[in-house]
């Protein structure tokens, strides 16, 4: 069989503006990421394990090509001098270790955070397709054509409906838990040529390429949890964080996560100042109407125009989900759904609910604590209770 991954831009675009950011700002930086998988039934995912360790050991052996590089070089905010680092970076085997305990699989990457911080999207995409490779393909994919074109009419259909004040605009988010990636390449492929009227991009920077899509995205958890270890006082990392980000980007990609300490001690930070130089939020965990209407009322308060702002949803989509958000904020503020899993793999089998997140930097813990109880991450539960107390965050 052929690797799953082929290119190193095979990957999704906030792993680079992230990578850019710490870069520049913390290239000493030491961190951890574990691989977790959520699922609760057994699927014997350890018995992947040689599989990964040949994916793996083949990942380490990729460079970026030049073409790919001036492909990056292309983008302006990529900086020329983050390009000239990943001329001459690869992977180190040394960094990413996985073994296996009873039917259970497990991954560590660990080092420099500059270069175990992109393990993570590859890691995703290799163990969901390897889970999948294990079932027939032919039937899952004519499922999924079925169930692909449904989503195309139903879409179709609702461009019907009477119009609203801010356009529908859609993106696809799903490369970490695909079915594999010829069928990502087929999904993507198929809302670009059939519906470009709502199709506005993807996460997956090979294929933006390819096809000639807008790579989407931002930064992601990690990017604020690095920030707790980074020196600055716990209190303050959030807006540490989104300074630095201001300062690198200065006004490119102007979009904010919300949810790793929660929406309302998000909004705490997310002062004056930063409502108005950054974009607009995204949506990652909690329900989403009840946080975009605190994220509207937050920009009365503070007598900034919501139309003038955007709202990204992006926490497990499917095109029902995203069309009643847009019905109920579409006429107040701009938004944008980025769908994942449900565009990727939605072929008739359970995907799996994987996730590679940090959880040490500098040998301190760091932690998510979301909106979605079950999606908070921390390992060290005296570090959670103090965060949480920190931040007024309640069990």
């Amino acid at each position: 069989m052929s690797p799953v991954i082929h290119s190193l831009l095979e990957t999704d675009l906030y792993k680079f503006t992230m990578w850019q950011a710490m870069l520049h700002r913390h290239p000493q930086a030491q961190a951890e990421y574990r691989f977790v998988c959520r699922n609760r039934e057994d699927l014997r995912l350890g018995e992947l394990l040689p599989q990964v360790e040949r994916e793996l050991d083949a990942l380490c052996g990729l460079c970026f090509t030049k073409d790919e590089l001036a492909y990056l070089r292309g983008l302006r905010f990529i900086s020329s001098d983050f390009v000239d680092f990943l001329r001459i970076f690869k992977f180190q085997r040394e960094f990413i270790r996985a073994w296996s305990d009873g039917g259970e699989l497990h991954i560590v990457a660990e080092g420099p955070q500059v270069h175990v911080m992109g393990f993570e999207i590859y890691v995703l995409a290799i163990v969901s397709e390897l889970h999948h490779r294990r079932f027939e393909a032919a039937p899952a994919l004519a499922e999924g054509r079925r169930r692909l074109r449904a989503k195309i009419e139903q879409l179709r259909a609702f461009e019907n409906e009477p119009p609203r004040r801010h356009p529908f605009s859609l993106f696809d988010f799903g490369i970490r838990r695909r079915f594999s990636g010829e069928w990502q390449r087929e999904v993507v492929a198929a809302f670009q040529r059939e519906l470009p009227q709502f199709f506005k991009g993807t996460s997956n920077v090979q294929l933006a390429r390819e096809l000639n899509l807008v790579p989407i995205g931002t930064m992601a958890h990690e990017y604020l949890q690095m920030y707790q270890a980074l020196g600055v006082r716990l209190r303050d990392h959030q807006k540490a964080a989104l300074e630095d980000w201001v300062q690198e980007y200065r006004g490119d990609l102007g979009t904010a996560l919300t949810d790793v300490v929660g929406m309302r001690a998000f909004l705490r930070d997310f002062d004056l100042y930063f409502a108005k130089l950054f974009d607009g939020l995204r949506h990652d965990s909690g329900d989403p109407v009840w946080w975009g209407e605190l994220a509207l009322e937050h920009y009365r308060k503070l007598r900034i125009d919501a139309h003038t702002k955007r709202l990204v949803f992006s926490d497990g989509l499917d095109p029902d989900k995203a069309l009643a958000l847009y019905r109920h904020f579409a006429d107040r503020v701009q938004c944008g759904f980025g769908i994942g899993t449900n565009l990727t793999n939605d072929l008739g089998l359970p995907p799996l609910n994987i996730v590679m997140k940090l959880v040490r930097c500098n040998g301190q813990p760091v932690a998510k604590l979301s909106d979605s109880p079950g999606k908070t991450i921390c390992d060290d539960a005296t570090f959670l209770a103090y965060l949480r107390s920190v931040f007024d965050v309640p069990a």
